[in-house]
């Protein structure tokens, strides 16, 4: 067994451990060990943003986790996909850069965490940021993240933004205020139109220092405790087993599905179920991998009545000349997704902000490359979404085996609370009445899903949703702050260990994780190293 010694061991070069060994090793005093269980993220279908959806579900750069049966869901399954490379996450999701309302901050202070107001995690969203406004009261203009604006479409964005404007929203310029609220472009973590995920804006430039090394490939079979304080990680690479002494923390950074289940197969977790599972418990914490909260997407297809869609771009002959001028400008079709309009919208006048994060996206879902004689088209069509951003339901990660190799258990339990049944029945509703609304209805035909056979009475909507909703890919809140950890990240009853990631979320934020998460490995850096 080979061992090494570090004063700080990360676990998991994700959305958070990448920035967290760049601030942990400024310090050329600071010996910094990361640990990634997969490998290198340098690939086409990560950098190019068009492809993200094939990223994550490429077996090459995932962890393969699959939903257990959900009661409320027909008893449906689905993906849960988590980055197994360098970036972790930031390396295979949608790019989009939201960090949600200052209220959903100022609510986790309100409820004793010290520390954790917007006013408080402002300016380390702003440290992490080279956003292309440059410097604002809102921005930083000169952080290693690349923030991009995304270019609207020039047929489709005005007109649901004039259908917007008709329905009584606002055109906003810019979801990341404090008060995002209406339907604009969003941001994205895209820097000369490539992916800007956390390895390349925070790792690489790091890389070459003395003091940091990068362990990939590396398998976290548990957290050592000794005398109740974590001492070491113990991992496996290639059949061997090794161990990195901390003399000063391990920073746990595996994410809101890996982080419970390590803390588990360490002992740290719900007593009976270890002992279930055939793991000796050390600490009983029954937070640890309960709460988990993601963000369900309620879903509507149309077709388009004109030739507006993504589709024609897919056509062989252009996609081809299209990956060569992405290849050697960054510019062009494959720089970004094709995303029509997004809204951040209340579902009812008793929701103080928004709880709708509405999208259109001009492609179908199975849209591919297609050529005469070839392969038909898959047709001009509109994709619509309503994710729910403050869902009440609540669901767990649980061990499967006391193997470290083995997946854990994902319960997402979509749809188990009635609140949130009523809400996604709403935004089915809601789509509807857009997409009928003008000057929408001029780009758009027949509603293809949930299609006239669905009507609208509560049941017939209900039941679509039940065969339909996904996930958004935002699990978080199974290591939470308050239950699991303190407000300074640190778990409680051990020493020497803090979890950093979006696990420790108390509740979601309303808006994509990502870079809410960046944030709070800024702020965790500060408090490691007694800055904050």
């Amino acid at each position: 067994m080979a061992t090494m010694e570090a004063d700080f061991v990360i676990i998991g070069a994700g959305s958070a451990g990448c920035v967290l060994a760049n601030r942990l090793s400024e310090n050329s005093s600071n010996k910094v060990v990361l640990l990634e269980a997969g490998g290198e993220c340098r690939h086409p279908l990560i950098d190019m943003p068009l492809t993200w959806m094939q990223a994550a579900a490429n077996k090459r750069f995932i962890w393969g986790n699959e939903s257990e049966p959900d009661p409320d869901r027909l008893g449906r399954t689905e993906p849960v996909p988590r980055g197994k490379v360098l970036g972790g996450s930031s390396s295979i999701n949608g790019t989009m850069y939201v960090r949600g309302a200052a209220a959903d901050y100022d609510a986790w202070a309100a409820s004793g965490l010290t520390g954790w107001s917007y006013a408080d995690v402002l300016p380390y969203f702003k440290r992490s940021e080279h956003h292309w406004r440059g410097e604002t009261a809102e921005h930083g203009g000169s952080g290693p993240m690349h923030v991009s604006a995304m270019k609207p479409d020039p047929v489709l964005f005005p007109a649901f933004a004039e259908t917007a404007e008709g329905l009584g929203y606002k055109i906003i310029p810019d979801f990341n205020a404090a008060a995002p609220e209406g339907f604009g472009i969003p941001d994205c973590t895209i820097k000369d139109g490539r992916r800007h995920s956390t390895a390349r804006a925070f790792l690489d430039p790091a890389k070459a220092r003395n003091n940091l090394k990068v362990e990939t490939n590396a398998l976290v079979t548990r957290i050592l405790i000794e005398g109740g304080r974590a001492a070491g990680v113990e991992f496996t690479r290639g059949g061997e087993t090794h161990v990195i002494r901390a003399s000063r923390e391990v920073i746990l950074s595996a994410g809101a599905v890996n982080s419970p289940q390590i803390l588990m197969l360490s002992g740290i977790g719900p007593a009976a179920h270890l002992k279930a599972t055939g793991i000796e418990p050390l600490l009983d914490l029954p937070g640890v991998g309960a709460n988990l909260q993601d963000h369900p997407i309620a879903l509507s297809f149309w077709a388009a009545s004109k030739p507006v869609t993504f589709d024609s771009k897919i056509r062989l002959d252009r996609l081809v000349a299209s990956f060569l001028q992405w290849q050697f400008t960054g510019t062009g079709t494959m720089s970004q997704s094709p995303m029509s309009i997004q809204g951040f919208l209340r579902s009812s006048a008793a929701q103080d902000r928004p709880d709708w994060q509405f999208q259109i996206v001009h492609s179908s879902y199975a849209a591919r490359p297609w050529f005469p004689g070839w392969r038909k088209p898959a047709g001009h069509q509109f994709s619509l979404g309503v994710l729910l951003l403050d869902p009440e339901s609540r669901g767990s990660i649980t061990l499967r085996s006391p193997d470290p190799a083995a997946l854990s258990k994902v319960q997402l339990n979509f749809l188990s609370a009635e609140g949130d049944v009523v809400r996604l029945r709403d935004a089915v509703r809601f789509m509807r009445k857009f997409m009928t609304a003008s000057p929408a209805n001029e780009l758009v035909g027949a509603e293809l899903a949930p299609g006239e056979g669905v009507a609208n009475a509560d049941e017939a909507i209900d039941g679509w949703n039940r065969a339909t909703v996904m996930s958004g890919g935002h699990a978080a809140c199974t290591c939470a702050m308050g239950t699991v950890v303190d407000a300074m990240l640190k778990l409680q009853g051990i020493g020497g260990l803090r979890v950093v990631d979006a696990s420790v979320m108390p509740n979601l934020i309303r808006g994509n994780t990502n870079a809410p998460v960046i944030m709070i490995a800024e702020k965790a850096a500060d408090m490691i190293l007694e800055k904050a």
